[in-house]
């Protein structure tokens, strides 16, 4: 992708054919993906779900341009990235993927805004237009009156709300996000999923890792992982749409 490119255009926005990805530890050779081809339209709300090990956060690592495929091809709007070299991955991931983790990923000495400013200040926006951004991508997540707060001020929940605001401030086309829900009680991770679910209503197609089935059954689809492999039937599994309810 040049510099001016935008995700935009014809055909699925991802799109990966027979990617696989091996790990070398020490003597042995770990292979997390074995395979795998996957689509994913344009708005779309897509669910991964497998047991641990079945390769998912490898996948979701692959996708948002963290790692390179073993082998294979992914193309990203049209564009083959699976060839890239570090700095061109790096210049897409910052560009058009955004990211949620499970463990919030937050940095202690710095308040809600300043954490949600990041992306923006490697990014080298500058100061005044930043900061609006930022608090306009706090204010979306209902964080405005906590913006001054450090994480260890703010309750699980509202930590992983800034870390969504950080993943949005760049204005990102696509949102994985993984195991978003995982350190979350039940009422908290409801939350987040409205508000995964309404990204996805204003056009973001997101992608959520998650081993819970009430949060996957609020995706319009789950692609389901063994092994490093899709199974056929869940790949296939259509999911009504999200609701917020």
């Amino acid at each position: 992708m040049g510099d001016n490119d935008q995700v935009a255009g014809g055909g699925p926005l991802i799109r990966l054919d027979e990617i696989t990805k091996t790990f070398s530890l020490g003597q042995v050779n770990v292979r997390a993906l074995n395979g795998v081809s996957l689509s994913v339209e344009r708005g779309e709300l897509v669910g991964v779900m497998g047991p641990s090990g079945s390769g998912k956060t490898t996948l979701l690592h692959v996708v948002g341009c963290l790692m390179q495929p073993t082998s294979g091809r992914y193309v990203l709007d049209g564009h083959a990235v699976d060839s890239l070299n570090q700095f061109a991955l790096a210049r897409v991931r910052n560009r058009h993927v955004g990211f949620v983790f499970q463990a919030f990923n937050l940095l202690p000495r710095f308040s809600a805004l300043g954490n949600v400013e990041l992306p923006l200040v490697y990014a080298r926006v500058p100061a005044r237009p930043r900061r609006e951004r930022a608090v306009a991508a706090l204010g979306l997540v209902g964080l405005a009156d906590r913006m001054h707060h450090r994480p260890r001020q703010l309750s699980g929940g509202e930590q992983q709300r800034v870390a969504i605001a950080r993943a949005l401030v760049s204005d990102p086309a696509i949102i994985l996000a993984d195991e978003p829900t995982g350190n979350l009680d039940s009422a908290s991770g409801a939350a987040i999923m409205n508000i995964l679910v309404e990204l996805n209503r204003s056009g973001k197609t997101v992608v959520v890792v998650t081993h819970e089935q009430m949060i996957a059954e609020r995706t319009h689809r789950t692609v389901h992982l063994h092994d490093g492999r899709v199974v056929p039937d869940g790949a296939d599994a259509a999911r009504g749409p999200g609701s917020a309810s």
